[in-house]
């Protein structure tokens, strides 16, 4: 028996904003996109183009207080080749909530408070 990742779930208030922030913040792209018949859920799966793993973005149409994101202690990691550039790219986006020098690492959050590990590859 094999397993493999295939995505994570976000839920999300703002579809739209949320698809463009991480497509600004992170290059990920619409891979598919799934509407219920009635309107009450769009699902988004975004894609970084070089992996076959993929972020969903769940948008609830009766949905409208932000989620709990509890002490916010679980995240998703990515990790980018030019350290550097990404840094600058994410304090221009004013979307860095937490920094770490001395593991090299920081994260950033996303709209609805999600937050994203950003690793340098060593």
């Amino acid at each position: 028996m094999n397993f493999r990742f295939i995505h994570y779930n976000f839920n999300v208030l703002d579809l739209e904003k949320s698809i463009k922030f991480y497509n600004d913040a992170l290059d990920l792209k619409e891979v598919r996109r799934l509407t219920a018949a009635d309107g009450s859920y769009i699902i988004v799966y975004l894609g970084d183009g070089q992996t076959d793993f993929q972020l969903e973005l769940t948008w609830l149409r009766d949905w409208k207080e932000p989620y709990n994101l509890g002490d916010n202690e679980m995240h998703l990691a990515f990790r980018v080749d030019d350290y550097d550039a990404a840094y600058a790219r994410h304090k221009a986006m004013n979307c860095i909530c937490y920094e770490n020098p001395a593991m090299g690492i920081y994260f950033i959050n996303d709209p609805d408070g999600y937050w994203l590990e950003i690793v340098p590859t060593r």
